[in-house]
């Protein structure tokens, strides 16, 4: 049997497992909005680790990552950097978000900011800086599918159809399960990459350099600006440290405000799983490090190399004498991370759009299982724009993760003045994210009026802060009866009050 016949097989077969895994859970949740989107609030440590950590082991892991790491060396250090320092705000946001949800019904974060300030035009806002994320994060998982799927069947299977089969399979157990589907998923699939991610990123250093040190040794000798921060361009120029460390702190902000990551705080059993999680997290970097040796492997790999950088760990999988199943598995863990995310981000956008653009925006009533109907069907038609933008686009897939923190970073200021400063007012919240998001478009599609070659994002996040500060000081008001008890809960330790 040729050997990508065999490598396809137990891709299929893994495929075929994270099909059941997934079905499974739809059995256990309420036919409601809530039990679809917030799993009934019944998630415990275990599946918050996971369904957490996948927002790092997604495509941008197995194959971003490694690929910069190939082609920009140490520029892919800052991969470190936000994502241990990024999840830290969580843990004093997510309990205050998690009494709101039991008491309020909240299952987003646009709909518990717009109940705040009681202004409706907020959530939609939210909803639709939510998609222009969420869209490209999800075509980054997409591609990321479809590139596996290429190499490990030697380009028989085109990218688009790989990409086709593999979510269809995250479309089914979604559809079926939400997000305690999701969840288990993420949950096997995390524990599948972990293990994986170790035994290649220490195997192929060793294989083609004998050991990770020797490898080091002979990139200091022969490609010493790959090991140079903050590394280098795209272009092959070395990257300045204003565009480096700007990147790093906007991704650094905006990590908790991802929208399908902050809506976990709603599903969590109680605070203490939250906070838990959160002390957790940073462990799953340490599970980073495999994945950037692999890249820095293939520097020196003898041969042609890829033709683009994403694709040097299925490249260096094809042309390197490994046994089938061996290679089958090691491409089951990078599907597993496309997988792992993917699902999680299509989940999001799906409630999102009709909870807080169609519910909560614009004002309609919906009852709990149509609502739940409603998201499945917005289901599909996101994973089909998303499909469409992972056809079109061609660029780096980090690249592409970078421009969607862009939207992401903007949330910050207006969900951290929604649970704690008390003088904030709806017109400044809306003002800001308003400007915030014009400046943040402005310098995304005319880069060159940037005053200095710093992330868009962080532009975009002074503005927002400045005009949330100056227009709530103007707008200033005495708080309503429903604002004061908002407030009274989201300040309240442990309070965790009958969801309704």
């Amino acid at each position: 049997m040729p050997q990508w016949t065999t490598v396809a097989l137990v891709a299929a077969l893994y495929l075929a497992v994270c099909l059941a895994v997934g079905l499974l859970p739809g059995r256990r949740s309420s036919r409601t909005a809530a039990g679809y989107v917030a799993g009934d609030r019944t998630m415990g440590l275990l599946l918050m680790y996971f369904i957490t950590g996948a927002t790092i082991f997604s495509a941008f892991a197995f194959l971003g990552a490694p690929g910069w790491a190939f082609s920009r060396g140490a520029a892919t250090f800052y991969i470190l950097g936000y994502g241990t320092l990024g999840f830290i705000p969580f843990y004093f946001l997510g309990p205050r978000a998690a009494r709101l949800g039991r008491s309020f019904g909240f299952v987003t974060q646009a709909e518990m900011v717009a109940h705040r300030f009681g202004l409706r035009p907020i959530a939609a806002l939210m909803a639709l800086a939510s998609l222009l994320a969420f869209i490209p994060y999800l075509a980054l998982q997409m591609q990321g599918a479809g590139y596996v799927v290429y190499e490990v069947t030697g380009g028989r299977v085109p990218r688009a159809a790989g990409a086709a089969i593999v979510y269809a399979v995250v479309l089914t157990y979604v559809l079926r399960s939400g997000v305690l589907g999701v969840g288990w998923t993420n949950t096997f699939q995390g524990i599948f990459m972990m293990a994986l991610a170790w035994g290649l990123g220490l195997y192929l250093p060793w294989q083609l350099y004998g050991g990770v040190g020797p490898m080091f040794e002979q990139l200091a000798a022969e490609r010493s600006e790959l090991l140079l921060a903050p590394g280098l361009t795209k272009g092959g120029e070395p990257w300045s440290w204003a565009g480096y460390s700007s990147t790093l702190v906007v991704m650094a902000i905006g990590f908790s405000f991802w929208p399908h990551l902050f809506m976990k705080a709603y599903t969590a059993r109680d605070e203490a799983t939250i906070r838990r999680t959160v002390v957790l997290y940073p462990t799953f970097q340490v599970f980073l490090i495999p994945l950037l040796l692999i890249g820095f492997a293939g520097v020196l790999m003898p041969g042609e190399g890829p033709a683009r950088a994403d694709q040097i760990l299925p490249h260096m999988l094809m042309n390197m004498d490994l046994p089938a199943i061996l290679v089958g598995l090691f491409c089951a863990g990078a599907l597993a991370a496309s997988m792992s995310s993917g699902d999680a981000i299509a989940h999001a956008a799906a409630s999102i759009l009709v909870r807080d653009g169609w519910k909560t925006g614009l004002g309609r009533h919906l009852e709990a299982e149509r609502e739940r109907n409603c998201v499945r069907a917005v289901l599909v038609v996101v994973m089909v724009v998303a499909y469409a933008v992972a056809l079109g686009y061609r660029e780096s897939l980090v690249d592409l993760l970078i421009y969607a923190y862009g939207p992401v970073t903007l949330f910050a200021p207006t969900v951290v003045a929604t649970l704690y400063w008390r003088g904030a007012t709806g017109a400044g919240a809306l003002g800001g994210l308003v400007g915030g998001m014009a400046l943040l478009l402005t310098f995304q599609i005319a880069p060159w009026l940037r005053p200095w070659p710093v992330h868009a994002g962080l532009y975009a996040l002074v503005a927002n802060i400045l005009i949330l500060v100056v227009v709530s000081r103007l707008t200033r008001r005495e708080l309503g009866e429903e604002e004061r008890r908002f407030l009274e809960v989201a300040g309240k330790r442990g309070s965790s009050g009958p969801a309704r």
